[in-house]
């Protein structure tokens, strides 16, 4: 009877967790989250992509925890215990950045703690977690993660490309370009110019999909 019960990892419903934030309910393109950050560490491809991971396994587990814990939690302190809950994920995360990829972490420097205060978590456990079985929980952080990373991965890629002629620290800009006067343009690596590549993205992805504009 249980096993009749208990749903599959990979059903057509834990999927469309997964596949949903990555395009239809992006945090970022369609609920506009997680901006602040997506603008302060996109100078450079690596830096994104460990936020970009730094932030699902905090959505994801903090998801799973609060998942767990949803009804022995009284509702008047659910805010403190979720705050709990996400500080202790944030700081083993930067404990851990600081153990193996020590560089990358100072050029993160706080936006690893203000994971904290990124809206993607906080709201993945209120709209989702409280109300839902700890494995969708947990695909459902895994998926909004995904969405978020994807984004940071693309604003980094031209950011990068343009502003310093890199791609994850390489010269990929050929030595011959500069020397016809190519040079690189150093407006991509400012934080306003991170503004207007998310808003192209925004503007993009909208026109793409109009029924999320209704």
């Amino acid at each position: 009877m249980n096993k009749q019960n208990k749903e599959p990892w990979f059903s057509a419903k834990n999927l469309k967790l997964i596949k949903n934030p990555l395009s239809k309910e992006n945090p970022i393109t369609v609920q506009v989250l997680g901006i602040c950050s997506t603008l302060a560490v996109t100078a450079k491809m690596q830096p994104a992509i460990v936020m970009a991971l730094g932030v699902t396994v905090v959505v994801a587990m903090s998801n799973l925890l609060c998942s767990l814990l949803r009804n022995t939690i009284p509702s008047r302190i659910r805010i403190i215990v979720q705050l709990v809950i996400v500080s202790l994920l944030v700081i083993i995360v930067d404990q851990i950045l600081k153990a193996f990829v020590y560089e990358i972490s100072k050029q993160l420097s706080v936006f690893v703690s203000l994971i904290v205060t990124n809206c993607i978590v906080m709201g993945r456990i209120e709209a989702f977690a409280l109300s839902n079985k700890p494995v969708p929980s947990f695909i459902d952080g895994i998926g909004n993660g995904l969405g978020y990373g994807i984004i940071l991965l693309v604003v980094s890629f031209i950011r990068e490309l343009f502003g310093s002629g890199t791609l994850w620290g390489y010269n990929v800009v050929p030595q011959w370009l500069y020397e016809h006067g190519y040079s690189n343009n150093s407006l991509m690596i400012m934080p306003p110019m991170a503004l207007i590549v998310v808003g192209l993205i925004v503007w993009a992805h909208r026109s793409r999909n109009k029924e999320l504009c209704e």
